[in-house]
């Protein structure tokens, strides 16, 4: 559980540094981050 709270903590700050600097990157940068959340619940590693 930790393991993957790190990850996606640490996705979430990349993906927001990154959108601060090249704003046309939000959809994508929305995009990635959910599906590797829904991955992360699909094999119930979040939780």
């Amino acid at each position: 559980m930790a393991l993957s709270l790190t990850i996606a903590a640490i996705l979430a700050i990349i993906l927001g540094i990154l959108v601060l600097l090249f704003p046309r990157l939000v959809r994508w940068a929305v995009g990635f981050y959910l599906i590797f959340y829904g991955i992360l619940q699909l094999l119930n590693i979040y939780y």
